[in-house]
């Protein structure tokens, strides 16, 4: 599917919610058919009423159908290691890596592919130098100088050509949106995605930043030192033993997987597709894994600020490719 036609049906399946606070009825009819069948999760309104159509066209920025992800390696050495019934990276490595911790806003900007790499790549070189390294991996860089070898920058991208980048060029440092962190902090303004909260709402469509290979005045080191790179890129197959012990081994992963019009309204438990229609491809970073209330799930970092879901991170049902979730894991090694 193309930019534009997701962005059609994007708008015909999101109306902007009435200012009196209430919400367009087919919200309401999502949100009370998933919680009147008692699934393994909870839904609920997850949009402001100033969210206007702009935004809502430009949630879902990651192009499943991805060739250059096709002609990575697919990994085939794993360390022999025991699975535990739930693995969290942030009880594993949250006191020496912080970043297992963290929840990024991409914004107005369909950048989800850039930025479940970066967060990815970030916690990897934590964990990989046993938290002696903590580069902040810059959403930015990548978002704006990987160019059409990762798709269409704030209009959608490929995770392939995230991890090229990575290996080929490195990416440089940067914080997140208003900090002076790293090389290149992100540009494009935090905001609100969804109900009310302490920022504002997010509002029409950002275009994707100026690649700028030099950094913010003031950091004390040149642009061409401050790469990172990964020695090795790879896709896990859909196995989710597989899945898990990269993750245990070596940190989270980037993923990605289909969002059907009932996602964006999940609050709690274990998300299956419920109801609604297909709206896009979506990526993001998969740290952990268990089981709640008899169904297994991946624990999964978003990129909607922390304001969203379950503080910023969602469970999604583990073990039959929900959503595709298990069919598009991406990672690599630092080098």
């Amino acid at each position: 599917m193309n930019a534009l036609a997701l962005c059609c049906l994007l708008s015909v399946a999101f109306a902007k919610p009435s200012q009196n606070g209430l919400y367009n009825p087919l919200f309401q009819d999502i949100i009370d058919e998933v919680n009147s069948k008692q699934t393994t999760w909870k839904a609920g309104h997850n949009f402001d009423a100033n969210v206007d159509h702009a935004y809502l066209k430009h949630l879902c920025g990651t192009f499943l159908d991805d060739p250059i992800r096709e002609s990575l390696p697919e990994k085939q050495d794993f360390e022999t290691v025991e699975l535990p019934d739930e693995f969290d990276s942030r009880t594993k490595w949250g006191e020496i890596c912080p970043s297992t911790k963290e929840v990024r806003d991409q914004g107005n900007c369909g950048s989800c592919w850039a930025f479940g790499a970066v967060e990815a790549f970030t916690d990897r070189i934590c964990i990989a130098s046993n938290g002696e390294k903590k580069p902040h991996i810059s959403a930015e860089d990548l978002l704006s100088c990987c160019g059409f070898w990762c798709g269409m920058g704030c209009n959608g991208g490929f995770l392939g050509g995230a991890w090229n980048f990575f290996k080929r060029t490195g990416c440089v440092t940067g914080g997140q949106y208003s900090t002076k962190e790293g090389c290149r902090p992100y540009s494009i303004p935090a905001c609100e995605h969804h109900t009310t909260g302490h920022l504002k709402p997010c509002s029409g469509d950002s275009h994707t930043p100026s690649c700028e290979k030099e950094c913010r005045q003031g950091y004390n080191v040149s642009y061409t030192e401050d790469r990172h790179y990964v020695k090795t890129k790879y896709t896990v197959s859909s196995d989710q033993t597989k899945i898990m012990t990269d993750i245990m081994t070596n940190g989270p992963v980037e993923g990605a997987f289909t969002v059907y019009a009932d996602f964006p309204n999940y609050k709690s438990g274990v998300y299956q597709h419920t109801t609604g229609s297909q709206l896009g491809g979506h990526a993001i970073k998969i740290l952990g894994w268990g089981t709640e209330n008899g169904t297994p799930y991946w624990l999964v970092a978003n990129s909607w600020n922390p304001d969203w879901g379950n503080k910023g991170f969602f469970k999604i049902k583990r073990g039959g490719n929900e959503c595709g979730i298990e069919s598009s894991i991406t990672a690599g090694i630092p080098a």
